[in-house]
């Protein structure tokens, strides 16, 4: 690997040099081999001997290791410091674009961030992340990647021993919302603006030499975490832990640890143990990214006026405001596209949410619902309607569906098959992931490779895959995720 190391050149101040632990037998479970072919690397050599800097054991020689530092809201409760408590930034790859790529470290070991934790990680954590970042990637969701699943060896202790274990994942970059607010927290302007600079050179180079460039940063990443979340929200994606340290500002999904999919349509939706207000539930989503960027857009005042932070209040405030029509377009294109409409119309608004109030009443499956929708259009909509217990209102709602279809002179199979592009089929179903993560605890990762199989090509449906695509059996206990820490 050639590393460069830009953050580290750049951002002093913005982290701590740190070297992994050293482990006792580190082993590569999974090499994720076509994102090591992105990045043109020796995907024989990796197998061969990458064990032990991939888990953080072993530093390249023009490698510069480091723990991140950043701040962040926390369920809405300030922490002027979080930081990389159990992984480190190994430095930038330059994949076949031209474009730098973070190779970041999860389960490395302690650092001077981790707050008494011990900055392991154990084995289901680390293939849940493995799992679900691939299947976020094969849905067309900006996210991090892992790279490789590294075995270190060791057991850790979390309510039990556990195989312990790191993940080497990928991403535009790893700087967050927290990043910026971990400086602004200290009042160093200078450093918000070196940030500011570095992250707009790297990710939004068009505005470099532009004299409003803060404030137009600002306008980029309220655009890029609209996408994101409207992406979320049409796949039913609940991500768990939308604080500001996880809010990315390349607008790539990061930290998959209390994340699920909806199996049943309910937007009060929570599955992480912690979140005992709902803050994060399904539905409260886009308004919860809204309010991380207002903080980040705090964070940016000085940049955006530095003489007159009132009308830099003011710009910024108004750029915010944009940002709920932004995502609803977005979402609202989504939405269509999943139903195969092909124009837009007065009345798809209400003719959608008409469909979700029938989805949450019937507690139907969402992403059957949607994957099924293809079927009224080949006219058998009976797998459709059969996810609903009462009839009556889907199928006056099936009416309409169909009134509107006929509005547009399109091949009712092409628009079929286009549907079955962008609905998927099979994704990472919360109890097969748990079955998949027990499995692996024993050291059979069969289960793992069979999903992750699945998951990474959602959209075709094979006769080896039966179940693959259902929810939770009947009677099954309602499903909890933990952090994973």
């Amino acid at each position: 690997m050639q590393f460069q190391n830009s953050y580290a050149s750049a951002l002093e101040g913005c982290y701590v040099p740190w070297q992994g632990a050293e482990v006792p037998a580190p082993e590569i479970l999974r090499l994720n081999e076509a994102l090591a072919e992105e990045l043109s690397l020796d995907v024989a050599l990796l197998h061969a001997q990458g064990a032990p800097m991939l888990c953080g054991a072993h530093t390249p020689a023009d490698s510069r290791p480091l723990a991140m530092a950043y701040a962040g809201h926390q369920f809405g409760n300030f922490s002027p410091q979080l930081g990389d408590g159990r992984a480190l930034l190994l430095g930038e790859l330059m994949d076949r674009d031209g474009q730098l790529r973070d190779l970041h470290l999860k389960g490395s070991g302690a650092t001077p961030f981790s707050r008494g934790g011990d900055g392991k990680a154990a084995l289901g954590p680390v293939l849940r992340e493995y799992l679900i970042g691939e299947a976020m990637h094969a849905l067309g969701v900006p996210t991090t990647r892992a790279l490789a699943a590294v075995a270190t060896g060791e057991q850790v202790a979390r309510d039990t021993l556990l195989p312990g274990a790191v993940l080497a994942r990928i991403a535009s970059s790893h700087i967050r919302v927290g990043t910026f607010q971990f400086l602004a927290a200290r009042q160093d302007t200078d450093g918000l603006r070196r940030l500011a600079d570095y992250t707009v050179a790297r990710h939004f180079a068009d505005l470099a030499d532009s004299s409003d460039r803060y404030l137009g940063f600002l306008k980029r990443v309220i655009e890029r975490q609209a996408l994101l979340v409207a992406h979320w929200m049409r796949l039913g994606f609940v991500h768990g832990v939308m604080n500001t340290d996880n809010t990315t500002i390349s607008g790539e999904t990061i930290d998959y640890g209390p994340c699920a999919f909806l199996d049943a349509y309910d937007e009060r939706t929570v599955f992480s143990s912690i979140d005992h207000g709902g803050r994060y539930a399904y539905g409260n989503q886009p308004a919860v990214a809204q309010w991380n960027l207002a903080r980040l857009a705090e964070a940016l005042l000085p940049l955006i006026d530095a003489e007159d932070i009132d009308a830099a209040v003011e710009r910024a405030t108004e750029a915010l405001k944009a940002f709920p029509g932004v995502y609803q377009a977005y979402w609202l294109d989504a939405m269509r596209s999943k139903l195969g409409l092909h124009s837009a119309r007065d009345g798809d608004l209400a003719l959608i949410n008409e469909l979700l109030v029938c989805m949450g009443e019937a507690g139907a499956d969402f992403t059957l619902t949607f994957r099924r929708a293809a079927d009224i259009v080949r006219q058998q909509p009976d797998g459709f309607t059969a996810l609903f217990k009462e009839q009556a209102a889907v199928l006056a709602w099936v009416d309409r569906y169909q009134e509107r279809l006929a509005k547009e002179p399109v091949d009712m199979q092409a628009r079929a098959t286009g549907m079955d592009r962008v609905n998927p089929l099979y994704i990472p179903r919360n109890h097969k992931v748990e079955e998949a993560l027990e499995q692996a605890h024993t050291g059979d990762l069969t289960a793992f490779d069979r999903l992750l199989a699945a998951v990474t090509n959602p959209y075709e449906e094979r006769a080896d895959l039966s179940g693959y695509e259902l929810g939770a059996p009947p009677g099954a206990a309602q499903y909890r995720t933990f952090c994973g820490t």
